[in-house]
């Protein structure tokens, strides 16, 4: 709610408002109180989970079962597709909070002046026009506008990115959800609620839509492709049999059940599953996902955009280098811990003297905790401090301080007839009587390595001088500040380059810090590109030419709105867009991107909702870790899809064979036995191949962009598929004809059920092997450790021993349609396991050429279409 209320008198500006004041300022402008989000409730998310496109699918089939006079396999499917919706359900429930955690940000209490005395209110009590009291360790509950500040700074890292403390004065607007890390200030309220800068966010991240993820969209395409082939198939094989003489209900249900025993059950669990395991294993290194699909979404990642603060660097101030009249000093030390070792060629007396100095003026602190020592303030002041107690400077005491202005642009403080000055190097040399030789071009050298640099001088003073004493200075010293970049970043970058995926950093930091920051760790090579946002290209396509580039991008002085539009533009460039954040602002672009990713350890508790990954360690290399555990699970997903459409394949061509001959020739196996597969024997080592371990060049060259691409069809279906159809077909004949089965005569009962349940064990048998084929896309089984995976031998043990429960079991195989074969039989399903493998692996040869290694490591190159070598993307064991 919006409106006018009359400007405050001077008279209101000293006093603040009466009673009736609020009350009318409450009428008109609305409660201190952030909109709660718009969200979706519970039963809508459930319902999702329970309507995308597959789960469409299999309630489709499960419906035609029971119409086909299957009702328990009805129930099956039914299940099936509840109980993937709960897990799912279960794991994103919490996905779409990131607003409602807006509302902590928020302080519970504020000062106020109202009626002349200062009384403490609760925030949501705020009025526009209400006189705010804040000092040191407050959060800003409203937005402010100063009235009257001393030394005044706030960190706003959280909502501009800004990584150092921003000072403010008279007239500046204080942003709510702000901390103010220094000095104190009276101010009026200008905006509450809905008019905050904090709930603009709120909006920004309510009307910002997660985008399908790589893996939905193909699933979707794939369920289209397997819905039109079960309803066509079906449709053909009930008219077909129609023709052949069976009365029309016969035929209906027989079509019926066609369609729903071509229908991939199985897929739905296995795919979830496999999802859930890749989510476990990036738990276990330190990244937590949020959502499932997230995970093979990471594996397609072709751009991070990431932070630098806290992700690429340490978020740990480190004084690194000290310049003095006598010389330059160089110091090592890790964090805010006391110890350092210091090197160079100036005086140690005046080393102390610069520290000492620049302590006097600052009250920030570190302090020991647990063993660890943690800054207390800010933390530039908590590096200073860390400095004095490193070179042995002495803590004195202060008489009075002077706190840093935006205008002054320096903080002074005065001590036994002396005046100590801190500040900009600008600001402070020339408030220096002399500057000595060489300390320009020194303040020059460290700006251009991208060191945050702050200038030191002195003088006698008097406490009455005021900013007299802030003159007519002695120059003292420089000291450069470093966040130092984290150690393990330049590999993980390395890692980036070498799977082809770009990397630009967007930060609120000045450009010649992040830029100098971006070299050092490698992101930014011979060029780069360095842009401040105001800069960027108003040209949609424009903007995209220029962030795309593989030496890497550097966008400083980023605001939120450019976030999301980076996000939105390369995504429409066909990037999958990873986006790293860890502040409020941060949450629209995380929820626009492919792939949010939020720090845990630092970031906002709205960026961690608005995300889709949370870093509980804060690294960067995490990211690349997940991106590499996103990738091989992706190569699982291939590898049981594979596995999958094989066994469709051998199932669909008894059908085929059946219908063709005109019914001439017997129909191998049944609806039943078809589902008995899919949703029997077929299930575990699916799964088993969802946790195949990832090979160790999955990070070498670009992923593929499709699930079912050329390559894998060709394998599944005309390798696979059609090796395994050929060899059930070939069984089934083989065992009809040695008991006297003529071409164009119906079989006898006990014949065929013999046949039928031969047909079936080589299926079974056939998938067995095929389980083992389809760990490698490269090398046969022979050339596979069979140990590699544990879990693939258990599901094999088992499927043996369902498909021993499915022949074996009476009342089972009166029901399924086949019986025990003999031993013939399983002589037949043993050789077509062996054929099977012996196909896959002559498949596999032409494609590969072993080159010895001096090493004793394999090497593997792939011959291409053109019959040059490639790098292997699929690395096998």
């Amino acid at each position: 709610m919006t409106g006018t209320v009359r400007a405050p008198t001077t008279g209101d500006l000293a006093t603040g408002l009466d009673d009736r004041q609020v009350e009318e300022s409450r009428r008109v402008h609305g409660a201190n109180v952030v909109p709660p989000p718009r969200r979706s409730p519970a039963w809508r998310l459930l319902a999702d989970q329970m309507t995308h496109l597959l789960a469409v699918l299999l309630w489709v089939a499960a419906g035609l079962a029971v119409i086909a006079g299957m009702p328990e396999l009805g129930v099956a499917i039914s299940l099936i597709v509840v109980l993937n919706a709960l897990f799912a359900f279960w794991q994103e429930f919490h996905a779409d909070r990131s607003t409602e955690r807006l509302r902590a940000l928020l302080p519970a209490r504020a000062l106020v002046v109202r009626s002349g005395r200062q009384t403490s209110v609760d925030v949501a009590d705020l009025v526009v026009d209400d006189i705010v009291l804040v000092e040191a360790g407050d959060r800003v509950g409203a937005d402010l506008q100063v009235l009257s500040a001393e030394g005044l700074t706030l960190d706003e890292s959280l909502m501009t990115g800004e990584s150092a403390a921003v000072p403010h004065d008279l007239g500046d607007r204080l942003m709510s959800g702000t901390f103010v890390t220094q000095g104190r200030a009276r101010a009026r309220v200008v905006a509450v609620g809905p008019a905050t800068t904090l709930a603009g966010i709120s909006r920004l991240s309510e009307t910002a839509r997660r985008p399908p993820s790589p893996l939905t969209v193909q699933l979707r395409k794939v369920v289209r492709v397997v819905a039109v082939i079960a309803f066509a198939v079906g449709l053909s094989l009930g008219l077909g049999s129609l023709a052949l003489g069976l009365d029309a209900t016969q035929a209906f249900l027989f079509g019926v059940g066609v369609s729903v025993a071509l229908v991939p059950e199985g897929l739905l669990p296995t795919v979830t599953l496999s999802l859930a395991r890749g989510a476990q294993r990036m738990a276990g290194e330190q990244a937590l996902v949020r959502r499932l699909d997230a995970v093979e979404t990471l594996g397609a990642t072709t751009f991070i955009c990431t932070d630098k603060t806290g992700t690429i660097t340490q978020n740990r101030m480190n004084v690194v280098t000290v310049v003095t009249p006598s010389g330059r000093h160089d110091i090592a030390g890790d964090g805010y811990a006391p110890t350092a070792a210091v090197t160079g060629t100036g005086d140690p007396t005046a080393l102390r003297r610069a520290a000492l100095t620049a302590l006097r003026c600052v009250t920030g602190r570190v302090r020991e905790r647990g063993g660890v020592w943690s800054p207390v303030g800010d933390p530039m002041e908590a590096a200073l401090h860390a400095l004095a107690l490193r070179v042995g400077a002495p803590v004195e005491s202060v008489v009075a301080r002077r706190p840093y202005t935006a205008e002054r642009m320096v903080s002074s403080a005065w001590y036994d007839g002396q005046v100590a000055v801190l500040g900009a190097p600008e600001a402070v040399l020339t408030r220096c009587q002399g500057v000595p030789d060489g300390i320009r071009a020194a303040l020059a050298e460290l700006t251009d390595i991208g060191l945050r640099v702050v200038a030191v001088a002195g003088r006698p003073g008097s406490e009455d001088a005021g900013e007299a004493n802030e003159h007519e200075l002695t120059f003292v010293g420089l000291l450069g500040l470093q966040d130092p970049p984290r150690l393990d970043v330049a590999e993980a970058l390395g890692q980036c380059r070498r799977a082809g995926i770009r990397v630009a950093m967007l930060t609120g930091d000045h450009p010649r810090t992040a830029q100098a920051i971006a070299r050092q760790v490698g992101l930014l090579r011979d060029g780069g590109v360095v842009v401040e946002g105001r800069d960027l290209p108003q040209d949609d396509r424009e903007l995209a030419v220029l962030l795309d580039v593989e030496p890497g991008a550097v966008v400083a002085r980023v605001a939120p709105a450019d976030k999301l539009r980076i996000a939105r533009v390369l995504r429409e460039q066909g990037h999958v867009v990873a986006m790293t954040g860890d502040g409020v602002n941060d949450a629209p672009a995380l929820r626009t991107a492919d792939v949010g990713v939020a720090m845990g350890a630092s970031g906002s508790d709205v960026a961690r909702e608005a995300s889709d990954l949370v870093l509980l360690d804060d690294h960067f290399a995490t990211i690349v870790t997940a991106v590499e555990l996103g990738r091989a699970t992706t190569q699982n997903v291939r590898r049981f899809l594979t596995f999958h459409l094989t066994d469709n394949v051998a199932e669909l061509a008894p059908f085929a064979a059946w219908a063709l001959s005109g019914g001439t020739f017997p129909l191998a196996i049944g609806v039943l036995q078809v589902l008995a597969l899919d949703i029997g024997t077929d299930m575990l080592p699916a799964l088993a191949l969802g946790a195949e371990p990832g090979r160790a060049d999955v990070m070498r060259g670009r992923r593929r962009r499709t699930l079912i691409d050329r390559a894998l069809a060709v394998r599944a279906f005309l390798v696979l598929g059609l090796t395994e159809a050929a060899l059930t077909l070939a069984a089934f004949t083989t065992v009809l004809l040695t008991h006297g089965w003529r071409w164009g005569d119906a079989p006898e009962a006990p014949t065929l059920a013999l046949a039928s349940g031969t047909a079936f064990a080589v299926i079974a048998g056939t998938q067995v092997a095929n389980a083992f084929a389809c760990r490698s896309t490269r090398l046969p089984v022979w050339s596979i450790d069979l140990r590699g995976n544990r879990l693939v031998l258990a599901a094999v043990g088992a499927e043996v021993l369902l498909l021993l429960a499915f022949l074996g079991v009476p009342p089972v195989a009166d029901l399924l349609g086949g019986s025990f074969p003999d031993v013939g039989g399983w002589g037949l399903v043993l050789a077509s396991a062996g054929v099977l493998l012996l196909v896959d692996g002559l498949a596999k040869t032409p494609r590969r050429t072993k080159v010895p290694a001096a090493t004793g490591v394999r090497t593997l190159l792939v011959t291409g279409p053109d019959g040059e070598a490639r790098s292997d993307p699929e690395e096998e064991p």
